[in-house]
């Protein structure tokens, strides 16, 4: 620490914080960096410095400093109300409430930081507590009193490592992103849809593909998107449950940090940097963990299943739509830097491995009993098709086509069970009705 604040217990050093950050930015953005660091050592602050993030995340974001431009705006409404009517014909779903909108990268980094904050806490508070325990255990004897009295310190420090390179992930991220759902997850607002018209030109530079089909392909997924998640108001619960799920049975490798402790230099801080980057601090991946990823990977795919059918359906007419649709899988499916670089920082991979045969599901459903029958299954948690449903779609278009008919559905145990709990029987009574003679609780002499 000595030489982090330059040797003399003065002022911080801007260079040597501005290595530990990892985030090679300019010397103003470094100062009010070092003044909120600061400030939570005076304060004794042991949480994460989310500001930090927010900060570092808008930088990046900003950098470039260009705005929406009144024609981008002009084309892009165009584009979301001509969608906006073909999905009128392609699903039932009702509309948004709120107008679509171009955005900038900055605007996309603030509407959508609170669910990253959400994702990463638990990863983030981990990693802090195992760093003041690793260093805590590896301070030389003479030093330990006063390393367990600077525990808040420890944690604001390793808070403001994670918190730092957190920024720099999602604010690389919104130089990547074509518009709101593009990443899978629900991170706009609830009922919200927006393009970034920056990315929106890189996306299609090399497509050679008009850019009004360009955009009305694109426009028309955002919508669906949308729509989805506000028609089935429990679903961005369920999605960011899961998220949660999965983020809080990740625990650091203490071993991997303590063997970094032992050689850990504050004036050369680029070991744990890239410790934090390339994910070498997340242990592998535990069967319960593996478990919530594939329930997780299924939801994901479903969601992205379904868009995928309604965009296509909606954009049938654009001479381009298979050209299109390809190339935003194959983008999905490979990924940019900044969510491999997200991967590496929480261990959550956001790519749904299964949104092809997610898709073919969908489309047998919608052949089977309709657009009406198949956005049905969005109407409650209990009727979405499940990962058997992805493996094979018979049995749950069987189903649908006998509701249509009027049939009552097979009866299975759950409704066996709750038909004795209405009826006042016991799940504890024997095969005749009676009581079982063997139960150690029966009052009964055996």
């Amino acid at each position: 620490m000595r030489q982090l604040f330059g040797g003399g217990g003065g002022a911080p050093d801007p260079e040597a914080l501005a290595r530990l950050s990892g985030m090679n930015i300019d010397p103003a953005m470094m100062q009010t960096i070092m003044s909120q660091l600061q400030g939570a050592f005076t304060a004794g602050s042991d949480g994460i410095p989310w500001d930090m993030t927010t900060r570092g995340a808008l930088h990046i974001a900003n950098q470039d400093g260009l705005s929406v431009t009144s024609g981008q705006r002009a084309d892009l409404d165009q584009a979301f109300s001509l969608a906006n009517l073909w999905l009128g014909e392609a699903t039932t779903v009702s509309d948004l409430a709120t107008t679509p909108r171009a955005i900038t990268r900055g605007a996309w980094v603030e509407a959508t930081l609170p669910v990253w904050r959400e994702m990463a806490e638990p990863v983030a508070t981990s990693i802090t507590d195992a760093l003041t325990r690793a260093l805590s255990e590896q301070a030389p004897e003479e030093m330990k009193a006063l390393v367990e009295g600077a525990g808040r310190l420890m944690r604001t420090v390793g808070g403001s490592l994670f918190a730092s390179q957190l920024g720099q992930v999602v604010g690389n991220l919104s130089k990547e992103v074509v518009s709101g759902g593009d990443v899978g997850i629900p991170l706009m607002p609830d009922g919200e849809a927006a393009i970034l018209p920056q990315n929106f030109d890189d996306f299609g530079r090399d497509l050679e593909i008009p850019d009004d089909q360009l955009a009305l392909y694109v426009a028309a997924r955002e919508l669906a998107h949308a729509r989805l998640f506000r028609h089935a108001r429990w679903l961005r619960l369920h999605v960011i449950s899961q998220v949660t799920e999965f983020a809080r049975a990740i625990h650091v490798d203490t071993d991997a940090l303590e063997d970094l402790a032992t050689r850990f230099d504050p004036s050369e801080p680029e070991e744990l940097r890239r410790a934090l980057e390339s994910g070498a601090l997340l242990p592998p991946r535990s069967d319960a963990q593996n478990a919530a990823l594939a329930r997780l990977e299924n939801l994901l795919a479903t969601i992205e299943g379904w868009v995928d059918v309604v965009t296509e359906n909606a954009t049938s007419r654009l001479p381009s739509a298979v050209r299109i649709a390809e190339a935003v899988r194959r983008r999905r499916a490979v990924g940019g830097p900044a969510e491999r670089a997200l991967g590496s920082l929480v261990g959550l991979e956001l790519r749904p491995r299964r949104m092809r045969e997610a898709a073919a599901m969908w489309r047998a459903v919608t052949d089977a009993v309709g657009i009406a029958g198949r956005d049905s299954l969005w109407d409650y948690p209990d009727l979405m098709p499940g990962a058997d449903d992805i493996d094979d779609p018979s049995a749950l278009v069987a189903r649908l086509q006998a509701r249509e008919r009027g049939e009552e559905p097979a009866r299975d145990e759950m409704d066996d069970a709750l038909e004795r709990l209405l009826s006042g029987e016991s799940d504890e009574a024997g095969p005749s009705g009676e009581d079982d003679p063997d139960r150690p609780d029966d009052p009964r002499p055996v």
